[in-house]
């Protein structure tokens, strides 16, 4: 894998992690960060350049990372936040097929 892909990896827990904190010091809901992050979805899917020049694959990875962590937010307990195989194939799971695929 690459290295890259790792710290990506990493980036995104910490996050979540963060994300929970926020949540549990009552500085935000998880519904106010599940509509944060929605938008930073709806937002990245609208923008022009994702819409046109990129394949379907490209366009689930662009917003793959914002998609774990809205289900990190939706799935954290007082026990944490599941691993990031967890949440990945959640991610992988919850997706449709693409138009191509139908």
């Amino acid at each position: 894998m690459n290295t890259a892909n790792l710290q990506l990896e990493g980036l995104v827990m910490v996050m979540a992690g963060i994300n929970q904190a926020l949540v549990a010091k009552g500085l935000f809901s998880t519904a106010e960060l599940d509509r944060v992050l929605a938008v930073s979805e709806q937002t990245a899917m609208g923008d022009d350049r994702v819409a046109e020049d990129l394949s379907p694959s490209n366009r689930d990875a662009i917003v793959f990372p914002i998609r774990l962590l809205r289900l990190a937010n939706n799935m954290a307990d007082g026990a944490g936040v599941p691993s990031f195989s967890e949440l990945a194939r959640m991610v992988g799971q919850s997706k449709g097929p693409h138009n191509d695929q139908l």
